[in-house]
């Protein structure tokens, strides 16, 4: 049962990671949910919107003072900054989050306001519209992609796709993919194992990346390719051990073991795989298609860059998930909400989200922006054709609502170079992950009650 209207969130569901991994975790409000205006658009209001550098653009604050008459106070995206504005009864109005592994964490802590009912009135973000991939955004209290809608993925990507070099592919003899057909998880770290080239005994070119955006999106999504779940039915447990879930962190390690591509144990010096990439010295990158706004921007690049479905496993399901989904969510203590969602409509589905369409660095998440997407040069036209086809094999792969993707990997991090580095076996570093994480869970779960 929620306090009245106005009380300040409370810390008491809050969970407060170690520097061993983790930032902390989100507020629970004690509050009741205010009640959706009857459609008083918020002019001459501020809007304190906490995004990163980059989000959203100095003009397009202009833009949207003049457009909207509501004023933008940008606050930069800093989780230990949230919790101090959300526990002070404070909150920005609207906040960036992860789709993907964020919302079922700030959902079930009561700290997210459910937007069914402003999208019910909405002329600009019409629920036929949505494409599939916002269903990260939605939270029935158990599981993710069910029930209400909590915010909107800002583009996306199908994160388990690969871009791939033909002038690497050609340099070693090794066939290109099917544009269409997926290659088995098995296939592509062998090709990757063809294409790597080492130099007294250094890495001059990896043979593949695949890392995800976070492990724990990866391993979520392969367990998923698998045919199975690494969560247990209600999320409060991992299972390493099941034979799908073991299957998916066998095959991660070893392609850590070959050292054909970045990893725990034989870092990327950049950091991530775009400046790599572009150096030619990367032959194949774990990146969907918003990798593609990097690539395009090189014509000699995008011309010999290629785009590939997801892998699977030989008679396991072609799932094809998005890892991230990075958009905005509104705390339920927002002051501004009228004002709050005008930017929101703005920001999801206008000036902001044409121009992300037509720049090639995501899938637009309206259904009808997507011919806005680049198609000009065969290059376009060639990626276009795998991405519309990809997009057939999207599926939600729900996360825990129970810890962060962060602190999962944090405890991942600590505990799988042994394993990486041939120390210890496969199943010795599912038990101790499975001991270590769900302690994890057990925590997160006790303060969500």
């Amino acid at each position: 049962m929620r306090a009245h209207a106005g009380a300040p969130p409370s810390r008491r569901r809050f969970l407060a990671m170690s520097a061993g991994g983790a930032m902390a975790g989100a507020a629970a409000l004690s509050g009741c949910a205010l009640q959706v205006s009857s459609g008083v658009s918020g002019s001459g209001e501020t809007v304190t919107v906490m995004v990163n550098s980059g989000d959203i653009l100095p003009e397009q604050i202009q833009q949207a003072k003049k457009d909207l008459d509501i004023k933008i106070v940008l606050v930069k995206y800093d989780i230990t900054k949230l919790i101090a504005m959300l526990t002070s009864g404070n909150p920005p109005d609207l906040v960036r989050g992860v789709g993907a592994v964020e919302l079922p964490y700030f959902a079930a802590r009561d700290v997210a306001e459910e937007l069914d009912p402003y999208f019910a009135r909405s002329s600009v973000l019409k629920a036929d519209d949505l494409d599939p991939v916002n269903d990260l955004w939605r939270f029935d209290g158990r599981t993710q992609g069910k029930g209400p809608r909590y915010g909107m993925a800002k583009d996306f990507s199908q994160d388990s796709m690969y871009w791939y070099n033909t002038a690497a592919f050609d340099k070693a003899g090794v066939d290109y993919p099917p544009e269409t057909d997926p290659v088995t998880y098995e296939e592509w770290l062998a090709t990757a194992e063809r294409l790597v080239q080492r130099k007294n005994s250094q890495t001059v070119v990896f043979g593949g990346s695949f890392a995800g955006l976070t492990r724990a999106t990866l391993l979520a999504t392969i367990t998923a390719s698998a045919g199975g779940s690494l969560f247990s039915d209600d999320f409060s447990r991992v299972d390493f051990t099941t034979p799908e879930a073991r299957k998916a962190l066998a095959w991660y390690i070893d392609y850590c073991r070959t050292k054909v591509g970045p990893s725990l144990i034989q870092p990327d010096p950049h950091g991530w795989d775009g400046p790599t990439y572009q150096a030619g010295r990367l032959a194949m990158s774990n990146s969907g298609y918003w990798m593609g706004g990097m690539i395009g921007a090189d014509k000699k690049l995008a011309e010999v860059s290629r785009l590939a479905p997801a892998p699977i496993f030989a008679g396991g399901e072609r799932i094809s998930a998005c890892q991230g989904g990075t958009g905005l969510w509104m705390p339920r203590g927002a002051k501004n909400k009228d004002a709050a969602w005008r930017v929101f409509e703005w920001f999801f589905g206008e000036e902001p989200a044409r121009a992300r369409a037509s720049d090639g660095w995501g899938i637009p998440t309206l259904k009808s922006l997507c011919p806005l997407m680049p198609a000009k040069e065969d290059y376009q036209q060639r990626v276009l054709k795998v991405q519309e086809n990809e997009l057939k094999h999207f599926s939600v792969v729900s996360f825990t609502p129970y810890t962060r993707a962060d602190a999962f990997d944090a405890l991942f991090n600590q505990t799988a170079p042994a394993a990486m580095n041939g120390q210890i076996s496969v199943d010795t570093l599912a038990g101790r992950l499975n001991a270590a994480i769900n302690e994890q869970l057990k925590r997160g779960k006790e303060q969500v009650g």
